[in-house]
């Protein structure tokens, strides 16, 4: 069917609002933002769905989100799994309440008890209180660090991480085969609520989820020397982070903390930034301006639904030092895996340190260093979660640590998500105990690289947006397939990694093997002298993104062949647009 009948569609049926429909007529005259909207239906992807707000098919709205949710009840009631009810939480995004709502709502309709959060929460507690409530799924209504126009709508399922095979297809497969909108089912919340299929949750999972925080403290003894000495900084970005990354900071006995107050209430309008993501630089500005007037040892940022964190650390002349997500993942392995060996004198036998294949190469020195598994898993927090619940049933494999290289860890198991609020318990509690040591987070850094090497990590994302921007971005993905190059930055290819073909190449000797992972649209290039370069599409943003690594011999050695790394890869883009 073509879009402009869908469109026509919209505007004749009744199910739609008049709201929806007012939305809809104000586009009559242009073509272009029909198709856009209209082109296609908003793809439910490996997670759940992301888009900007709008009326259309390929726009988030109530809609959609019930089209999705009546997917994943349909998923639900084939499995057998209705009984055990679905968590939802959101974020301070705009329309994030009504959405999940909504969800709620379609949920009840077909029979299955929705849990959903009085007010927003962070994403991290969404993964705890799927697993705490023993649901058989989530769902978190977030868009995490886009722009201000998008929201999103992610899924869990049992054991606390977003969907994997199998249930990602499954549940894929559910909402396709759903082309009727007035077969999606809804109820009245009065009606729900008196069926004992909509509850609301609150207080009592997060005073439980706190106590899980809690247990993962190393150093508590640290903290009650210095934690009151230490002076943090920090911004939940208008996001869900203030209330819970304050309340287990203070719990802890952390008493100078310092919210950035321009940024400190929910705004989903994002005033103070033009997208709220912890990576970019303006995310900081005014954290720092913060710090540096009250001079800060550390300042902390984390995104709106508070599961990555950014850092920025002082040093001992009172410079700052940005920490990429590379670095405070690897300072926060080395730190947390480090004293568990010194406290109990010894590592579990099957300990793993786990980490995605666009991750620093120093998170393997690390744990050649102390001795424990690496493992390499695809881009997505999820397949760390996985890895962590075959561990469960197996019964092979203790979890010590897990991160990705977008400021994403997890500390314990209590989650499957990255948890922003326990990283910034965990960092904090570093930073006190490395003082009792008469030592800055910095210096623990520099310690760090001298010991393993000076690893320096970056990316380049290039946008390309709209219906020929994701054309775009497949020629460049077939063009790199079809012609591997030799080199980069004067660095060789040794091995090359298709992840969509399922296999890895050694280029000295011809010989092929399986990457042992799913199948991903990624490209992966082995390099000489421990360099290495990685090409994806991302997963929630019109882009097409370029990791890289090198290993310098100094911060100074390291920063220039990263820059020249990421010319020549800026050179190759642009040869091939």
């Amino acid at each position: 069917m073509e879009y402009k009948e869908i469109y026509e569609q919209w505007l004749a049926n009744p199910y739609f609002d008049e709201g929806t429909k007012e939305e809809l007529k104000a586009i009559a005259d242009d073509e272009n933002e029909i198709k856009e909207r209209f082109y296609m239906d908003l793809e439910f992807g490996t997670a759940g769905l992301r888009g900007i707000i709008g009326a259309g098919t390929n726009r988030m709205n109530i809609y959609v989100v019930r089209r999705a949710t009546q997917g994943l009840a349909n998923y639900i009631l084939k499995v057998g799994k209705e009984k055990q009810g679905v968590a939802i939480a959101y974020d301070s995004r705009h329309m994030s309440p009504e959405f999940a709502q909504e969800a709620a709502l379609c949920l009840a309709a077909n029979g299955i008890k929705a849990y959903i959060f009085e007010s927003l929460r962070p994403t991290p507690e969404l993964s705890y209180a799927v697993r705490h409530l023993g649901c058989t799924a989530g769902i978190n209504v977030t868009a995490s660090h886009n722009p201000p126009e998008y929201n999103g709508y992610k899924v869990y399922w049992e054991d606390g991480a977003q969907i994997t095979p199998p249930h990602d297809k499954g549940i894929m497969g559910e909402v396709k085969a759903i082309s009727d909108w007035n077969t999606v089912k809804t109820m009245e919340k009065a009606d729900a609520e008196k069926a004992g299929l909509f509850e609301v949750i609150g207080q009592a999972i997060d005073d439980d989820y706190m106590a899980e925080l809690k247990k993962q403290v190393l150093h508590m003894d640290a903290i009650l020397a210095e934690g009151k000495n230490l002076k943090i900084v920090y911004t939940p970005l208008h996001g869900t982070g203030n209330i819970p990354a304050r309340r287990i900071l203070r719990e802890l006995g952390f008493e100078n903390v310092y919210v950035v107050p321009e940024q400190e209430l929910p705004d989903g309008d994002f005033p103070t930034v033009s997208y709220p993501n912890p990576e970019a630089a303006e995310a900081f500005t005014l954290g720092l301006k913060l710090a540096k007037e009250i001079d800060a040892d550390l300042v902390l940022a984390t995104d709106p639904d508070a599961d990555r964190l950014g850092v920025r650390v002082k040093d001992k002349n009172g410079e700052y030092h940005d920490l990429t997500g590379n670095m405070s993942g690897c300072l926060l392995a080395n730190y947390e895996i480090g004293q568990r060996k010194a406290i109990c004198g010894e590592l579990p036998e099957d300990g793993a340190l786990i980490k995605t294949i666009v991750t620093s190469n120093l998170a393997d020195a690390i744990a050649r260093g102390y001795g424990v598994n690496l493992i390499e898993v695809l881009t997505g927090f999820k397949f760390i979660g996985q890895q962590i619940l075959g561990f469960e049933n197996s019964g092979k494999g203790t979890y010590l640590f897990g991160f990705e290289e977008s400021y994403g860890c997890l500390i314990g198991t209590y989650a499957r998500d990255k948890d922003a609020i326990v990283a910034t318990m965990a960092l904090c509690e570093a930073a006190a105990y490395y003082k009792t040591q008469g030592k800055t987070l910095w210096d623990a850094m520099i310690d760090l690289y001298e010991q393993y090497g000076y690893y320096k990590d970056a990316i380049q994302s290039v946008s390309l947006k709209g219906i020929e921007g994701l054309q775009k971005i497949q020629d460049i993905m077939n063009t790199l397939r079809q012609n591997p190059p030799a080199e980069f930055a004067g660095y060789k290819v040794t091995v090359t990694r298709d992840y969509k073909e399922d296999v890895v190449k050694d280029l000295a000797t011809g010989e092929t093997r399986s990457t042992g992972l799913p199948s991903s649209n990624v490209l992966y290039y082995e390099l000489t002298d421990d360099a290495w370069l990685c090409v994806r599409p991302s997963g929630t943003e019109p882009k097409v993104k370029f990791y890289y690594g090198v290993k310098g011999t100094s911060l100074e050695d390291a920063d220039k062949k990263s820059v020249e790394m990421g010319e020549s890869v800026l050179a190759l883009v642009n040869s091939m647009l």
